[in-house]
């Protein structure tokens, strides 16, 4: 009897396995080939066809549209007093104003200590009295001489020299009661008054300080007033007359309507440019929180030109360019590169690309791309 070695056992097998998997190889059913989009291009045009969008239509529209120049500049004070110390040498007792206080003309803003003109008044008012007692003697010895003029009594010498001492007296009366008057007016001038209504802009009064005569303690913008002083470049300072209309962007957000004022006579050689000076509204309701020092925008209204407009919604903004999207009769659109121009409301104008006839989508227009089909929808009202 003869044993199979484990071996070749192991060999019979493998060849086994191996038959096998060429028969399966041979007899598996073959797979339809697969078609290529570019072999079926009906069928590739139907995957990727989008549906209709719906839109609405509209044309341009010619309107008149303001003219307006945009121009930057300071608002400052319409014109700014300074209000100073009238008495030197005295001590600073009250300040009775602050910065941004609304005053009136005549209202005391800060007042001196009086102690020492009271004093200087005092001893004037003394002197004063004094020579009008000389003055009353010597105009009573001048009556008796002039009464004995004739008599002999006198010698010439003697009445002139009576005469002479009545007018010196009567001179020395005046002087006294013209520094009389100079102390009162000191003392006047210890109270410091407002020159003019208007808002305090600066303070630089200190309680018990001591100043010289002429040194200034306050700012006051007059009357409350301000102006816009917008720098307009020189090819265009023609072009706006005295009483235009201007609107300032206050910074609130709304706008302040002002009149140009004047014109600068000049222009600066390193910009070009010159000043045109506009009156805002005085008051704090009227300015809408402008304040001197700002820097601001605003628009001069130079009147109106026609203009072929859309609504807004119509003009799309890509890649920094602007287009609208005609109407084609195949229901499909197409892309317009356009140049816009003034803005107002919801219109805006189109400087060139298309025509008042030209058909373009109004709503709708921002989903689109050229050459897409679109269903133009009846808008119960289009802007």
């Amino acid at each position: 009897m003869r044993f199979v070695k484990p071996k070749s056992l192991l060999l019979f097998a493998l060849g086994g396995l191996l038959i096998a998997a060429a028969a399966y190889w041979l007899m598996r059913p073959k797979a339809a080939p697969q078609t290529s989009p570019a072999a079926n291009p009906a069928s590739a045009k139907t995957s990727v066809a989008r549906p209709a969008l719906t839109v609405t239509s509209t044309q341009a529209q010619t309107l008149a549209l303001p003219i307006k120049l945009t121009a930057h500049g300071n608002i400052a004070a319409w014109q700014e007093a300074s209000v100073g110390a009238e008495i030197g040498g005295q001590r600073l007792a009250e300040v009775l104003v602050n910065v941004g206080d609304t005053v009136q003309r005549g209202q005391v803003l800060a007042r001196f200590a009086t102690d020492a003109v009271q004093a200087d008044l005092a001893q004037a008012r003394a002197v004063v009295a004094e020579a009008s007692a000389s003055a009353q003697e010597a105009t009573a010895n001048a009556d008796r001489v002039r009464a004995l003029l004739n008599t002999g009594v006198f010698s010439g010498q003697q009445s002139s020299q009576y005469l002479t001492a009545e007018q010196t007296a009567k001179a020395r009366v005046e002087s006294a009661k013209a520094v009389m008057a100079a102390q009162l007016l000191r003392l006047q001038n210890t109270e410091v008054r407002a020159s003019d209504s208007g808002i305090i802009s600066a303070r630089l009064a200190t309680v018990g300080a001591v100043v010289s005569a002429g040194s200034e303690l306050f700012k006051l913008i007059r009357q409350g007033r301000l102006e816009w002083r917008a720098e307009v470049g020189a090819g265009e300072l023609y072009r706006l007359p005295p009483g235009a209309s201007v609107s300032v962007a206050a910074a609130s957000g709304g706008m302040v309507t002002g009149r140009v004022r004047a014109v600068a006579p000049t222009v600066d050689p390193q910009t070009r440019s010159g000043l045109v000076y506009v009156d805002l509204p005085s008051g704090p309701s009227g300015q809408a929180g402008l304040k001197a020092g700002m820097f601001a925008r605003g628009e001069f209204e130079l009147g109106s030109s026609p203009a072929l407009t859309v609504p807004q919604q119509a003009v799309v903004v890509r890649d920094g360019f602007s287009y609208v999207f005609r109407l084609n009769p195949d229901q499909r659109v197409s892309q317009l590169k356009v140049q816009t121009g003034r803005r107002v409301g919801e219109r805006v104008e189109l400087l060139d690309g298309v025509s008042a006839e030209t058909s373009l989508v109004a709503s709708g227009a921002g989903f689109l791309n050229d050459g897409d089909l679109v269903k133009v929808a009846q808008a119960a009202a289009v802007k």
